[in-house]
């Protein structure tokens, strides 16, 4: 799952205002950061809003949105928001570890 130093750093730059994430009742995401916080200190509801059976929005939106679809692939079948904050918290440190 190696990535070249200019795409972690894209990946990890804040996306276009228009293509920010809205989370249901709770903040504007920019940037996989925000999005691994996010997720921390989200509520079980919250998460089940955007990640149930018949879609995954964080998968949608890393891949469209912040071009990552090695990610998005890892946590698209993901219905645990454990799991999913786990994937993005270890990918999270392997871009810093390459833009760095």
């Amino acid at each position: 799952m190696s990535v070249a130093k200019k795409t972690a750093r894209k990946i990890l730059a804040n996306c276009p205002p228009h293509e920010s994430f809205w989370v249901n009742n709770g903040p504007i995401i920019k940037n996989l950061m925000e999005l691994y916080r996010e997720l921390k200190n989200m509520g079980e509801d919250t998460f089940r809003h955007h990640v149930n059976k018949e879609k995954n929005d964080f998968s949608k939106w890393i891949k469209d949105c912040l071009g990552d679809g090695s990610l998005a692939t890892q946590i698209k079948k993901t219905k645990s928001k454990r799991i999913a904050t786990g994937k993005v918290r270890t990918r999270l440190q392997q871009l810093k570890k390459v833009a760095s």
